[in-house]
């Protein structure tokens, strides 16, 4: 696992100046089209155990119910395409994740875990479709792990090599597998978005139907994002920064969900995760690129 890398406070400042101004406008259109959002993981624990960002985090977490996510994607490309561009793998095949980043156009932040990856990564937010979640136990379990096992494969087919927190001989092996998966994938001719469609078909699977529980499986751990609609709507309002920014109702009971009884301890130096980038441009040619 590589040792954490941290950003120049200065640097850091103004990222977290540019996510906030792109969250403005997210939540100005979505107040003014009565769009249902909400905050969630990290940007949680930030509101509630810092008053707004977590002093080394750089991004913020967006959710929203499938029907208002899409309803917004076409409304923000509609009025504010001059000045920001969608980046899934529905607009663009190469991107491997199956969450949304809405980009400031003439920016780049390319994470050292995308360097390879060949699609416009720019200074975003992130946003995340959450689908309806089966009710039973058992078709609950294999909804969110066929989710998770397509989104998988899905990074695999762009990232040969992925980021690993494993190291040593352990590391080496899963990287041997993900060569091994990759490379058959190509061979095969398996695109991208044939994985996609099977990813979506089934975090979409129970969307025609009412549920207790909505999610978006396709984390670190399928079970994570995980929420009750009772406990998540209607919303609440936490200060994070300069904004009143929409969380989960049940705030405690989400964070409690991700991460345990220690969310409010912070966490050792080592496990302060970011996605410090090797390419950071902030759109008027200041910035720096590392080496790989």
């Amino acid at each position: 696992m590589d040792t954490p890398r941290f950003y120049e406070q200065a640097e850091l400042d103004r990222i977290h100046k540019m996510e906030l101004e792109i969250l403005v406008d997210f939540m100005t259109i979505c107040e003014r089209n009565h769009l249902h959002y909400f905050a969630l993981a990290g940007t949680g624990i930030g509101a509630i155990r810092h008053g707004g960002f977590i002093p080394w985090d750089d991004d913020i977490d967006i959710g929203l119910p499938r029907a208002d996510f899409e309803k917004f994607i076409r409304i923000v490309e509609a009025e504010m395409g001059d000045k920001y561009y969608v980046l899934n793998i529905e607009h663009d095949p190469k991107f491997p994740l199956t969450s949304t980043r809405l980009c400031i156009r003439g920016t780049r932040f390319v994470e050292r875990a995308f360097m390879d990856v060949d699609c416009p990564l720019g200074i975003f937010l992130d946003l995340y479709a959450f689908d309806n979640l089966a009710d039973g136990k058992l078709a609950y379990q294999k909804q969110v792990w066929s989710a998770w096992f397509w989104s998988k494969l899905i990074i695999l087919r762009s990232i040969r090599r992925p980021v690993l927190y494993q190291s040593g001989l352990k590391a080496k092996m899963i990287w041997a597998a993900c060569a091994v998966i990759h490379d058959t994938m190509v061979l095969c001719r398996i695109s991208p978005q044939w994985l996609y469609k099977r990813c979506k078909k089934n975090l979409t699977k129970y969307n025609f139907k009412k549920t207790k529980r909505f999610g978006y499986p396709c984390d670190t751990n399928p079970h994570w994002n995980t929420l009750y609609k009772e406990d998540t709507f209607p919303t609440k309002r936490w200060k994070f920064e300069n904004v009143k920014l929409r969380f989960p109702k049940d705030m405690e009971k989400m964070l409690h969900g991700f991460y345990g009884d220690t969310y409010m301890q912070l966490p050792p130096e080592e496990k302060r995760k970011t996605h410090y980038p090797y390419i950071l441009d902030f759109g008027d040619g200041t910035g720096r690129k590392e080496e790989k």
